[in-house]
C-alpha cells in the first residue's frame, strides 16, 4: 500500500550456556529461561523480576548468574504471561 509504513515485530532468541536462554521481545522485554521454562525477566518500566516459585538449585544459580540488578519476586503466572503467544 502507497504511503503506509510497515513494522516488523521481531523476537531475538539467545543460547547463553547449557539450558540458559534468553529471548527478547519486541516491546524491549527480555525473559530468561532455565530449561524450558522461563523463570526471570526484565521489563521496560518493571526492571528485573524473577519467579518465587522454587525449581531446582541449578535453575536458582542460573537466575542469579543472570540478573544484574534488584530483582522483586513475582508469581510463576507472571512471568508466564510475558511469553504467551
Amino acid at each position: 500500500m502507497i504511503g503506509t509504513s510497515q513494522t516488523t515485530h521481531t523476537m531475538q532468541l539467545q543460547s547463553l550456556g547449557a539450558n540458559k536462554t534468553q529471548v527478547d521481545l519486541a516491546d524491549g522485554t527480555s525473559v530468561f529461561f532455565s530449561y524450558k521454562t522461563p523463570v526471570a525477566a526484565l521489563v521496560p518500566g518493571k526492571g528485573w523480576i524473577r519467579t518465587s516459585t522454587k525449581y531446582s538449585s541449578t535453575t536458582s544459580k542460573h537466575i542469579n548468574q543472570w540478573i544484574t540488578g534488584t530483582a522483586t519476586e513475582v508469581d510463576q503466572w507472571d512471568i508466564d504471561q510475558l511469553v504467551a503467544f
